[in-house]
């Protein structure tokens, strides 16, 4: 049987903030919280609860304590699309309201942001990709 791709962990100095802010970002539901570690899933997956089977249930995000500060640039990153191509601008304001930042990790002239959140974990805003 294969493999289900159950979360990315993300470190971090501080769980809790950093949590709540791609809570926020990604309009997710924080569903474990603890000194150490804050797990969030989109609220969808939650509204259809016990109807999911077990490859079913979404990939989530969690934070988890480290005592070091990032240092480099990331290796795996997030890429997030807006609902319509209409969208991608104003969520570039909403994210930046939050604290993101606009970066420039070497991309060059693309069609796409480069981000990075309050910890400087590097993400893109791409054009929709409406299927």
């Amino acid at each position: 049987m294969p493999l289900r791709w159950y979360t990315v962990v993300v470190e971090t100095t501080d769980p809790a903030r950093l949590g709540r802010w791609w809570g926020e970002a990604l309009d997710w539901q924080i569903v474990h919280e603890a000194d150490d570690e804050l797990v969030i899933i989109p609220r969808w997956a939650d509204e259809i609860g016990p109807k999911l089977t077990f490859h079913q249930t979404p990939p989530g995000l969690v934070f988890v304590k480290v005592d070091h500060e990032k240092t480099g640039k990331n290796r795996l990153h997030i890429d997030l699309a807006p609902h319509t191509s209409d969208d991608r601008d104003a969520e570039l304001a909403r994210l930046e309201a939050l604290g993101a930042t606009r970066i420039d990790v070497g991309q060059g002239d693309v069609p796409w942001t480069v981000l990075a959140d309050p910890d400087g974990n590097e993400f893109c805003v791409l054009a929709s990709r409406d299927w």
